[in-house]
């Protein structure tokens, strides 16, 4: 198990991230950020992709010492190992969230709930049942694009509107500005996919495939969260203060289709959990023995306490936009390490060695 499209379509379905991150900062969050977002996100995807089809590492984290060497590389392995972690705490949150914010039920139920499911799962090794229930994680991203359009129709002016209230209302943004913004999204986003695109890579039949896959990837991600985004934006007035905004607006619309939704979500934070809390326990212990199942329950609660003492929205913010701006240096590591591959004449692209512990220099 490793963290895959089930992400991408809680970070789009809870509408969250999007609305810090993009919404916030009226038309330059949405088209400005969506464009950096495109462009770095699809640049990433390229090179974890290629990288991990030319190098075939037995450990994908070994991707972090290809960029940084083996001792800042091993530092952001064990340290995105703690991101995995504190992403749980936030889908915890997120599941109290939402039991309180459409059921009106206390937050506490909901995030103790997830939690006992995943810790369960994990236990268990249901990885059939979950992925089952991820299979919806496609259909979830169809729903909120198809949200954003219809937040956007409904409300034609709300855009130019959206804009004009911004400044009189109190929404949580990523960071001072929309560039600072879009790096510290794609910063999080790198440290959650480093290890699972490395892995996919392996299996690619070509570079040309790689980057294909990348760069198409990357285009309709950042298609997506500038739909919803904009949506939000038409709407903000409702969705501002919103701990999951995309119901707020599919309240809007239809309570039932808000029921559904809600649904939806809840199920796709569980898909993201469960392997969020596999990959940190599996990262100490091997797969179903004692001690691994054992930490698994440890995690499982000090995750819950930590969930759920912040709003899901303030975890967004802290936990994202922190672990967002480390992220940045990885990505500034690895803009040094292409660069070097093309001046050493290497190439754009990298060619294989296949060796699972790169040297610092290389």
């Amino acid at each position: 198990m490793a963290p895959s499209r089930a992400e991408v379509a809680t970070w789009v379905t809870t509408g969250q991230e999007i609305l810090q991150y993009f919404a916030s900062y009226g038309y330059w969050g949405i088209f400005g950020t969506a464009l950096v977002t495109l462009i770095l996100i699809s640049y990433v995807s390229v090179e974890f992709l290629t990288v991990g089809r030319a190098e075939q590492y037995e450990r994908p984290s070994s991707i972090f010492q290809y960029y940084c060497g083996r001792i800042l590389g091993t530092g952001f392995d064990y340290f995105s190992t703690l991101f995995v972690f504190l992403s749980f705490t936030v889908m915890v949150s997120g599941a109290g969230a939402v039991f309180k914010e459409h059921y009106g039920l206390s937050p506490y139920i909901g995030g103790v709930a997830l939690a006992i499911a995943v810790g369960l799962s994990v236990w268990f090794g249901l990885k059939s049942l979950v992925d089952v229930i991820g299979k919806i994680g496609p259909l979830i991203v169809v729903v909120a694009i198809a949200l954003g359009l219809v937040g956007v129709l409904r409300n034609p002016s709300g855009l130019a509107d959206g804009v004009a209230l911004l400044p009189t209302l109190e929404v949580k943004q990523a960071s001072s500005n929309w560039f600072m913004s879009a790096l510290s999204y794609v910063g999080f986003c790198m440290l959650w996919l480093a290890a699972f695109l490395t892995a996919l890579g392996k299996s690619t039949r070509s570079q040309k495939e790689g980057v294909a896959g990348g760069i198409l990837g990357g285009t309709a991600f950042a298609i997506a969260c500038s739909i919803v985004g904009m949506g939000l934006l038409a709407n903000i007035a409702h969705v501002g203060t919103s701990e999951i905004p995309m119901l707020t607006l599919a309240s809007d619309i239809s309570p039932l289709l808000a029921s559904g939704i809600s649904v939806m979500v809840v199920a796709g934070i569980y898909t993201t959990a469960v392997p969020l809390l596999w990959t940190v326990a599996s990262r100490f212990f091997a797969d179903r023995t004692p001690n691994f199942k054992y930490l698994t329950v440890g995690l499982a609660a000090l995750g819950t306490v930590i969930g759920l003492i912040l709003p899901f929205s303030d975890m967004v913010n802290l936990v994202y936009v922190i672990n967002g701006y480390v992220g940045v240096i990885l990505l500034i590591m690895m803009i040094i390490r292409t660069v070097r591959r093309v001046a050493s004449g290497e190439g754009l692209l990298p060619r294989g060695r296949r060796t699972d512990a790169p040297d610092s220099a290389r």
